[in-house]
């Protein structure tokens, strides 16, 4: 089993996080869902994060932190998701709905009040960690290029 690597951001403005109203992998009940996506051959984690948040949002973002990596193993399918804090450089939010051909069609996005979140399908730790601006996150070095050894 090859894991997929699937990068994901979390906006917060105005106390309000950015999510996406799609189907979730693995959750029957979960509609929403942070933006992000898979990584392309040649592509690097940060450019795959920012072309997604462009595709899906409207929005053109930098990353600011990594935040937490995690696994999601179930049966065959083995996806490392690493969540990032952006911020926005430019674009305009819009609600876009992705071809009816997409594995996980968007059917819009929006922000949403932090407080809410429960309320969106998230659990409890993430709440509690996006309330309190998810301390003890992690940092980001790029591609091993950048990285002096």
């Amino acid at each position: 089993m090859v894991p997929k690597v699937r990068p994901t951001a979390v906006l917060i403005e105005d106390g309000k996080m950015l999510l996406l109203e799609q189907r979730v992998s693995g959750s029957s009940e979960r509609r929403w869902s942070l933006p992000g996506g898979t990584v392309e051959p040649g592509e690097t984690i940060e450019e795959c994060l920012v072309r997604e948040v462009r595709e899906e949002t409207g929005l053109e973002v930098a990353l600011d932190r990594l935040l937490y990596v995690c696994d999601r193993i179930d049966g065959d399918t083995h996806v490392v998701h690493i969540t990032f804090a952006v911020r926005r450089t430019g674009g305009a939010l819009k609600a876009r709905a992705e071809p009816e051909g997409g594995a996980h069609p968007i059917r819009s996005v929006k922000m949403v009040p932090l407080a809410s979140l429960r309320e969106y399908g998230f659990g409890e730790k993430f709440c509690e960690l996006a309330a309190a601006g998810f301390p003890d996150s992690g940092t980001y070095r790029g591609p091993v290029r950048n990285i002096r050894l």
